[in-house]
């Protein structure tokens, strides 16, 4: 049995809005773009949706309209896709990390109390794997000390915290589409806010520095072409609209793992906090002390099981440790998780033959190394 690590859930319904654009003499700026943006936007609980052509793109834009530059610090996590460090690294900002919470795998608030310097200007916080970070306290900090709050919700649109949309808890957040995400537009994000000016800046940044209604060929500011076309945008309203119904089916997926690996000894299942309601972007477990995750891994992938590690830490990564002068130990808890975490098979389609092979692989691989 081959069982992939994703795939996109692409409906009838989905190809024929892609084929509806195509029809017309409108593939980029068009009436699309303007309807996903208002779904977005009202899946956010904010006024503004702004469609970027991938959620690296959007947190820079955010960056930028904040002004953060050369120099300026921002706290964030060490465990994360590598774009939510390197959206600060384009304007020469500089990240400063913070250890996670062994639990959650969200950046602790603790750790971005200690962090704090005079140079810091912002908090950029990340919804891991779904799961949102205990935003209260870390608004709670951000108001004490006059900081920016960036919201990294590429992997959590549907997610809550405490009954509140992922990508309401900041200043500005963003949403990214690729293709193994909770929904699709192939590539693709939104940035989601309530600021006005921000918003304004974002529109015009991602369309070459255009104003909003300036004629052809005048550009305000510096910009770049990071416009979502209107093939995009059309699968992403399409996707949106069956949204409840792909994250129920996901986390249908999640339950039926957790039932399914409650009992194989060395493996600990993903957490959620009381206060969270989890959008399921990936499930990921991890082993005990004493069983090599990588053998564990080859073993998954002789049996054409798709896996991977899930993440491994940005300061660690080779230009952060040139860069920084990064190295092992410097966040313990990070570097602990992703020792020992597997990102599992996880799609909406995923049958209970499928899981129990994984499953069964699982336990196998395991089994091997006691």
């Amino acid at each position: 049995m081959k069982v992939p690590l994703s795939a996109p859930d692409i409906s009838k319904d989905d190809i024929s809005a892609v084929m509806s654009v195509l029809q017309t003499n409108q593939l980029s700026i068009g009436p699309k773009l303007i309807e996903f943006e208002k779904v977005m936007a009202e899946w956010a609980g904010q006024k503004h949706g702004i469609a970027v052509n991938s959620g690296t793109s959007g947190l820079h834009l955010i960056v930028r309209a904040m002004d953060l530059k050369d120099g300026d610090e921002v706290i964030t996590t060490p465990f994360s896709f590598i774009a939510s460090s390197n959206c600060l690294l384009f304007e020469r900002a500089v990240p400063v990390f913070a250890d996670i919470e062994p639990d959650t795998l969200n950046i602790d608030p603790s750790a971005i109390e200690r962090a704090i310097t005079p140079k810091t200007k912002a908090i950029l916080a990340v919804h891991a794997f779904g799961h949102p970070a205990d935003m209260d306290p870390i608004r709670e900090i951000a108001q004490r000390h006059s900081l920016r709050v960036i919201e990294d919700s590429c992997e959590a649109i549907g997610a809550q915290y405490k009954g509140r949309p992922a990508g309401s808890l900041g200043d500005a957040g963003v949403f990214a589409f690729y293709p193994n995400k909770q929904m699709t537009t192939g590539e693709g994000g939104v940035i989601v806010t309530d600021d006005d000016e921000i918003a304004a800046l974002c529109r015009s940044m991602r369309n070459q520095g255009r104003g909003e209604g300036d004629r052809w060929l005048f550009h305000e500011r510096l910009g770049y072409n990071y416009r979502l076309d209107e093939l995009s945008c059309a699968l992403g309203v399409s996707q949106a609209a069956r949204l409840e119904e792909i994250l129920a089916m996901r986390t249908d997926v999640a339950q039926r793992y957790h039932q399914r690996l409650a009992g194989i000894d060395g493996v600990s299942l993903p957490f959620t906090a009381d206060y969270a309601k989890i959008s399921w972007f990936i499930y990921v477990i991890r082993l005990a002390a004493g069983i090599d995750r990588d053998k564990v891994m080859q073993a998954l992938t002789d049996n054409d099981i798709g896996c991977r590690p899930y993440f491994t830490p940005i300061h660690l990564q080779p230009f952060f440790r040139e860069m920084f002068g990064y190295k092992d130990g410097d966040f313990p808890v990070t570097e602990q998780v992703a020792k020992s975490t597997i990102a599992l098979p996880f799609y909406n389609r995923i049958t209970d033959e499928q899981i129990d092979y994984v499953a069964d692989m699982l336990e196998k691989a395991i089994r091997q190394q006691r």
